[in-house]
């Protein structure tokens, strides 16, 4: 158990209370890790959502997570530093690890999500190269994780990585999937691939982004999407999700999967999407698509950062290759967007929640992540909201 001190936002920052917050796969993938980038001690976490305020927080050492509850003077309740307009005290925002400023060359462009004017400081905050969370006792700087740390009941984020959505009525536990996950896997779909009615569709690794890219597919009109998935029970949320066909790369026998798809689609799918962070499967990936037209759109990350080999001449006939973080979504923009689908009942979220506890619980919901058990897990940071949600 340690205090942690949780120092007032600074100019452009903000200070957000999480009601509560999801577990994605990236957030076991950086707790795993023993070397940079990854930092000790830090505070994980990065898909939520919230109004402003302060207080519990999980603090992470390698393999380990401790909690204590910090009570906080009132000089600590102000929500906003200076220069911040857009977002007020009792604002419901979502916070995105990646930012928006909305004046550089790259915001202002439709052909790029990746804000120019603020860099990516790994366990900072991004404009002054400093932390907000302290251990009590010693001073020793905690570190931030991918500029947000929603594993805490209140954090300080700069108003980039801040998404407002007004007066929206979706529920709090459907808006902080709209962070990451399905953000990601949704706006590949229609950001990057742009799909056209009646595509055929390739989704490599079906669990959040996976299915969320199947969902999108099936918004946008795809006729074909097929799932490929060691996990055989993925089959059924994936058909409820828009997946017509399944293949588990461990049934094709002396067959790879691009040849099987080869087979099924007479040639390859217009657009496939790796979402698993495999280097291997990534060239499986552009191996399914189809020459001539074919698109691969990478949304897995690889830790290791190893080269995807793919033949020279492969890519001469018509085949690409491109990647997104956020599914090229511009977060500001287009998140909003998004939540109105959720409440036209166009997007559907509740497939995705399979699990739902209180923070106290959040190394059982680590451990189901990690056993492949679930998609998403909301952690409410109050008992009382995880039962008014029917947890």
């Amino acid at each position: 158990m340690v205090e942690v001190e949780v120092a007032p936002p600074r100019a452009h920052e903000v200070r957000v209370k999480i009601v509560c917050t999801s577990l994605c796969h990236t957030d076991l993938t950086f707790w795993r890790m023993k070397d940079f980038p990854a930092m000790y001690p830090s505070i994980l976490g990065h898909e939520a959502v919230g109004p402003h305020t302060k207080v519990n927080l999980t603090v992470g050492w390698h393999g380990n997570f401790r909690r204590r509850f910090v009570s906080q003077t009132p000089s600590v309740v102000e929500s906003v530093g200076d220069h911040v307009e857009e977002v007020a005290p009792g604002d419901t925002v979502v916070p995105v690890f990646l930012p928006q400023c909305g004046g550089c060359a790259d915001c202002l462009s439709p052909r790029s999500n990746i804000c120019s004017a603020l860099s990516y400081r790994p366990g900072l905050m991004p404009r002054d190269g400093t932390t907000r969370f302290s251990l009590a006792a010693t001073g020793e700087p905690v570190h931030g994780f991918l500029s947000v740390s929603s594993f805490a009941e209140y954090t300080v984020v700069d108003v980039a990585h801040v998404v407002r959505l007004g007066g929206s009525a979706l529920p709090p536990e459907k808006a902080c999937l709209l962070s990451c996950g399905v953000s990601t896997g949704v706006g590949a779909a229609w950001k990057v691939a742009a799909l056209e009615p009646g595509s055929t569709v390739a989704v490599f690794g079906m669990g959040t982004v996976g299915l969320a890219v199947a969902q999108g597919s099936k918004m946008r009109g795809a006729k074909r999407i097929i799932g490929v998935d060691l996990n055989p029970d993925k089959f059924e949320i994936g058909k409820r999700l828009g997946v017509t066909d399944f293949i588990n790369p461990n049934d094709t026998g002396e067959k790879t999967v691009s040849q099987v798809i080869k087979e099924m689609t007479g040639g390859g799918v217009d657009y496939s999407f790796e979402c698993i962070g495999s280097t291997s499967v990534m060239a499986e990936a552009f191996e399914s698509s189809r020459t001539g037209w074919g698109k691969t759109i990478i949304l897995g990350t690889d830790t290791a950062a190893a080269p995807v080999s793919i033949s020279s001449s492969a890519i001469k006939r018509g085949r690409s290759v491109t990647g997104a973080l956020l599914g090229g979504i511009k977060p500001k923009d287009d998140i909003p967007v998004l939540a109105q689908k959720c409440l036209d009942k166009e997007l559907e979220l509740d497939e995705f929640v399979t699990h739902r506890m209180g923070f106290d619980d959040i190394n059982r919901a680590f451990d189901l992540l990690a056993q492949g058990k679930c998609l998403r897990c909301i952690i409410w940071m109050d008992g009382a909201e995880q039962k008014k949600a029917g947890a």
